[in-house]
């Protein structure tokens, strides 16, 4: 299975997943036209990750921004993986952002309430 990349533009994240290690990143602001149309590759090649291999996956999300429609694509996506948790995936989520976003630390705790998953919020620090 190949690793899945995809550059960031003005309105949309990087995100890259790698099947080798089962670390599957997405950072940037995320606020694109059709973020359905936009996440469906991400979403398609977790599926077919979770549905060919046993690997250990650990989700990193560095997002600054996500509008509505970018909100319920990375529900699904979490929905994914906390089935997969729930089936005996080891499975975990670390939700970064800067400590001077509070919007986005607000996202990461309303997403984590939501899951049994291993879910960790790190602040990365301006200073950096």
């Amino acid at each position: 299975m190949q690793d899945l990349a995809i550059s960031p533009t003005g309105t949309t994240p990087a995100i890259h997943f790698s099947a080798r290690t089962g670390v599957l990143e997405i950072r940037g602001e995320s606020y694109p036209e059709n973020a359905f149309a936009f996440f469906e590759p991400p979403i398609t090649w977790l599926r077919r990750f979770m549905s060919e291999t046993d690997t250990a996956i650990r989700f990193d999300v560095e997002v600054a921004y996500m509008n509505t429609s970018s909100i319920r694509a990375m529900v699904d996506m979490l929905d994914l993986l906390e089935q997969a948790h729930l089936f005996g995936r080891d499975v975990a989520v670390r939700w970064l952002y800067d400590e001077e976003n509070e919007r986005a630390l607000d996202m990461g705790e309303e997403f984590k309430e939501d899951l049994t998953l291993p879910f960790e919020i790190v602040t990365l620090s301006s200073q950096e």
